[in-house]
């Protein structure tokens, strides 16, 4: 696993959101910087925490010009259901084939319970308007992660 750094170009992906719009970050960064999020599956508890934090600051993220996307390999119905469910108010991408986690170097060798097999790790890349990474959050529970996110920015403004 090789995971990007800060200073390093951010891959420009295009993928499907829960209605199926093709999301790019491309043009995400037009207007705003960009934090993308990757978590390994939807509806689980680790996961719907991170998610349900981010939905109930998505204002404050605004207001330090910041918007979140979720990045998963679950399939865009899976995601749908996870945004219907804990009624979330941002985009949640599909990466099924998990190039993009590729990509980002956060799909590697994971180990739970004694068993070991491939995953996406649970990392975050704050992505500047000119599409480089500007810092990768790899230190957080998943409760305090919008605060880490939240304050880093506050204080790299």
């Amino acid at each position: 696993m090789n995971t990007l750094k800060a200073g390093d170009n951010a891959p420009l992906f295009t993928l499907h959101n829960q209605n199926g719009e093709a999301i790019e970050l491309a043009s995400l960064l037009n207007s705003t910087q960009v934090l993308v999020y990757f978590y390994p599956k939807a509806l689980t508890p680790g996961c719907t925490v991170q998610a349900e934090q981010l939905r109930d600051h998505k204002q404050q993220l605004a207001q330090l010009n910041t918007v979140a996307v979720g990045i998963s390999p679950d399939p865009v119905k899976k995601l749908k259901n996870f945004e219907t469910k804990k009624e979330l108010n941002f985009d949640l991408l599909s990466d099924e084939d998990h190039a993009i986690a590729d990509a980002f170097g956060v799909w590697g060798l994971k180990k739970f319970m004694g068993k070991e097999y491939d995953g996406i790790h649970r990392l975050s890349f704050l992505v500047g308007q000119d599409g480089t990474i500007k810092h990768v959050f790899n230190k957080f529970k998943t409760k305090e992660h919008h605060q880490v996110v939240i304050d880093y920015i506050s204080e790299n403004s």
